[in-house]
Order: structure tokens, then sequence, then C-alpha cells
């Protein structure tokens, strides 16, 4: 074999018990699974004392633009992310020419991206992947905010049949080349302005196309959090596929303990056979474009939750670094105008490239979302190249298994595994993935679970996690000990 991996304590992504065993991998795949003797050919390594997981699958990231930027994706496989799932919140990478109005949100410059690939459609985009393959494997989603955009720019109403049928034909031709679903960001321009007839038709015209998952940054994580809760699963329930709520949490003081009640709703929709889950970031403090919660404050739909100026701290700044780690009050009294004032005017100098960090949760809702079988794990890192992003793109997948899972009995090492491997291939789709089990692609996580943990913080938020000895992709080391091997082996996962 290829590579042996010896005595690991395997969790192997289906939530069953882990059981001591050998690992054997050829060609990319696991070849074996057991007792492999110690007569086998190729590397051995030997894992005593260590767990093996299959690789994580986060489910809600915004690295679009960053496999290409950064290809190396570092702070994602040194957490042990082997697939990362782009196109979330509406946000979609085609068509092109629609899809740049959102680069800033992603952290990339005039500079940057002019130095992308050229792709006109998800076909291309995919194949631009495959072609300068980055570092772990990449899924994608139709972003609906882009359809929208291409189909009839950023106007404030409900779409004409003609401009519904244009977003279909896109829809349908992404799903065509290998995506996996479609999204929406139903805070963000121009998704707000859809109606829930406007979603309920691009679902059905996904589930008349092989199906996909139908995944939401949902109109209100505030006090209309039910409401919001009950529009998805109305969409997934009608338009016949399934629901994925995206970072499920209640957001701003009034709606505190919420989460309670969309469990509930939840619970129900699956007990009258919605296929309904959602995933979720393991911190209390949120992060956004600023213009959105601008927006969100002056229209007083809040779907951001309530606005408190001196928790919503300035996480990237391009033009105005010295602006990044201040607080939006702080940089009022150095403005001289109301916090208001002064985020618009952060606004105005940064456009979408201005993202900030909200302290808006409590730790008591974080556990109740985690603690139940619906939750999967993303960690809605937005990859600056610069700045000081929040701790979740480095740390999610590290803090889950560390602090909620071993620390806190929040739930168990296996469950935490599952919700970040197998349950997420199964839902998505992901054939020969998620699991460890003879024939399944090797993307594997070596990790010390006495040690593993998230060491990022808000002040100094690029750290790598704790514990991790090494992560491969298809067979191929790309972290080892804390270092980047150089290796990229990543592929795209299509439908």
């Amino acid at each position: 074999m290829d590579l042996v991996i010896r005595g690991a304590t395997v969790y192997d992504g289906t939530g069953g018990p882990a059981r001591v065993c050998d690992v054997g991998v050829t060609g990319g795949r696991i070849a074996a699974v057991g007792d492999l003797g110690s007569e086998l050919s190729g590397r051995s390594v030997d894992a005593a004392g260590l767990a093996l997981a299959p690789g994580f699958i986060d489910v809600h990231s915004h690295d679009d633009f960053a496999v290409f930027v950064m290809p190396e994706m570092d702070f994602k496989v040194a957490q042990g992310v082997t697939t990362t799932v782009v196109g979330n919140c509406g946000l979609g990478v085609a068509p092109f020419a629609a899809a740049r109005a959102y680069l800033g949100f992603f952290g990339v410059d005039a500079q940057r991206g002019a130095s992308l690939p050229t792709w006109d459609d998800y076909a291309g985009y995919l194949d631009a992947v495959d072609a300068d393959p980055p570092s772990l494997n990449v899924a994608v989603l139709v972003g609906h905010g882009t359809l929208r955009l291409d189909a009839m720019g950023n106007d404030r109403r409900g779409a004409t049949d003609y401009e519904l049928a244009s977003m279909a034909d896109t829809l349908a031709a992404g799903l065509d080349a290998g995506c996996v679903g479609y999204s929406t960001g139903l805070i963000y321009e121009p998704g707000r302005y859809s109606s829930t007839e406007e979603l309920i038709a691009l679902a059905r015209v996904m589930a008349g196309n092989g199906g996909g998952v139908y995944a939401t940054h949902m109109r209100d994580e505030g006090i209309g959090l039910l409401g919001a809760v009950a529009e998805a699963i109305s969409i997934g329930e009608e338009g016949g596929v399934p629901v994925q709520i995206s970072h499920h949490k209640a957001s701003g003081r009034s709606a505190w303990g919420l989460v309670s009640q969309s469990l509930v709703l939840i619970d129900a929709a699956r007990a009258r056979g919605v296929d309904v889950t959602a995933d979720q970031y393991p911190y209390t403090a949120g992060s956004t474009s600023l213009f959105a919660v601008v927006q969100n404050a002056d229209d007083g739909s809040e779907g951001v939750g309530e606005t408190d100026w001196g928790a919503i701290v300035i996480a990237s700044a391009p033009h105005h670094p010295e602006w990044e780690g201040e607080s939006v009050v702080a940089l009022a009294r150095q403005f001289g105008r109301s916090p208001a004032q002064a985020a618009k005017a952060v606004v105005d100098a940064e456009g979408y490239g201005a993202v900030v960090i909200i302290h808006s949760m409590i730790d008591v809702d974080v556990r109740t979302v985690m603690a139940h079988p619906t939750t999967m794990i993303g960690s809605d890192g937005i990859p600056t190249v610069a700045g000081k992003p929040h701790p979740r793109l480095y740390g999610t997948f590290a803090k889950v298994l560390g602090h909620y899972a071993r620390d806190e009995h929040v739930l168990s090492i296996e469950q935490a595994v599952h919700r970040a491997s197998g349950m997420p291939a199964a839902k998505f789709g992901f054939a020969d993935r998620g699991v460890i089990a003879a024939g399944a692609w090797a993307d594997l996580v070596l990790f010390d679970p006495l040690v593993i943990n998230d060491v990022a913080t808000y002040d100094d938020p690029r750290r790598y996690p704790t514990g991790l000895r090494t992560v491969w992709v298809g067979g191929t080391a790309v972290m080892r000990d804390g270092r980047h091997t150089g290796e990229r082996p990543g592929r795209t996962v299509r439908r």
C-alpha cells in the first residue's frame, strides 16, 4: 500500500463508537480498515494514542475566490478541512460579470481580481478549479443573489416571468455542470427583495433537474427568527428539495432563547418528511459586511439582530488598516460623529471591503443548537488576505472537538466528527467521502484528542489550532505537524 496508518483510534464518520485499528491507503483511496499486519510495504505512520477521522467538510464557507488567491488554503487544512462548500449566502461565482460585484466582500482587491482566471459560467469555474487546484476539494452552490443580479440588476421588486426564467436557466446550467444546490442570502442585496414564491419556483427547477440542497441565510436571525425558519421550511417543502439553514443562531439580546423554538419547528418539519438540517459556527460573535448592517439598521428590518454599535468591531478595512480592531463606537469618537454616521463613513470609504465582527449571541444558545442532532459544522469564515478576520476562519472545527466535545461534553467526539464529515457528505451527496471505509477517498485527519483546540482569538485570529498532526487529501499530506507541505491535490466535488 502507499500508506498505512497504524494503531489509531478511528472515528469513522458514522457517529458509531471509535475503535483502534489500522487504515491502509492506495491510489488516493482507503484500501482497507482493520488489523493490516506488519508485512505491508509503503510508508507507515505510527498513530498509537492519536485519533483518525475523515477529513472535515466545511458546509458553509466563503472560499470561492480564496481557492485561487490563496490556493494552499492553510487556514482551512490546518484545522482538518479537506472539502469546502462555496457559494453560500446567495453569493455565487457565476455569471462572473455579476459575481465581480462581491469581490470586495471576499477580500479580493483590484490587483488580485485581475489575476483571477477567467470563466463565464459555473462549468467554467469548476474547470478552472480543476485546472489549478487548491490544497482541498471544492463543492459549489449556485448563488441566488448572483442569479438575480445578472437577470434584473439590483431592482427592488419582484421578478417578472422573463427574469425568473433567466434565473432558472442559469440555475439549471449550474446544476448540470455539477453544482450541489443553490443558496440564498435574504438579508443582502439583491436577495432581500425576492419573494418566497420566487424562491420556491427556483427550488422546483432544482427538484426537476436531479435535485440539490437549498441552503439559506434566512431573512431574519433576530426577533423574526421563527418566521424566517418557517419560510425556509416552506421553500423546501413546496419546492421538493432538502433545506440547509445556514449558521443557525439567535442574534441580538431580544432574540436570545428563540433557538429552542426554532429547533422545535425543524423537528416538526422533519416529522412530516421534510429534510431540514442546519449548520453552526461555535462562537458568540458573527461576521458580515458592514454595508449589510447599515442597511438593515436604516430600514429597521434588523435581519442581523438589533443594532448595538458598541458590539460591532471592524475586522477588515483594506484602505484603512488603522480602523481594524476598533469598534464602531470608538471610531465614532475619533470621527466626531454618531455611531450610525461613523459606520456609514466606513462603508463610504471601503464599500463591500468593510467586514465586521458582531458580538450578538450567548453561549447557552450556541450549546443548544450544537447539541441538536440536525446541526452540522460550518465555519462561515471570510478569508480576507489582511485584517483581523473572525477566529472562526482558523479555529471552528478544533473548537468544536476540543472545547465543546472533549472539555464541555455538549456532544461526544463521535458525534462531533460525524457532524463534520459523514453527515454533511450524505446531505450534499458527496459519494465516497465523509467516512473511513474501504473504497472511500482518503481524506483524513490525524489529531491528538487530548490536545486539539482552537487558539485563535479576536485580537490574534491567524493562529493554527493545536493538536493537528497530519491532514491528507486524496492520500496526499497537505499539513504535517503545523506546517503546510506545499501540496495541492484538491479537486472539484461535482453532483
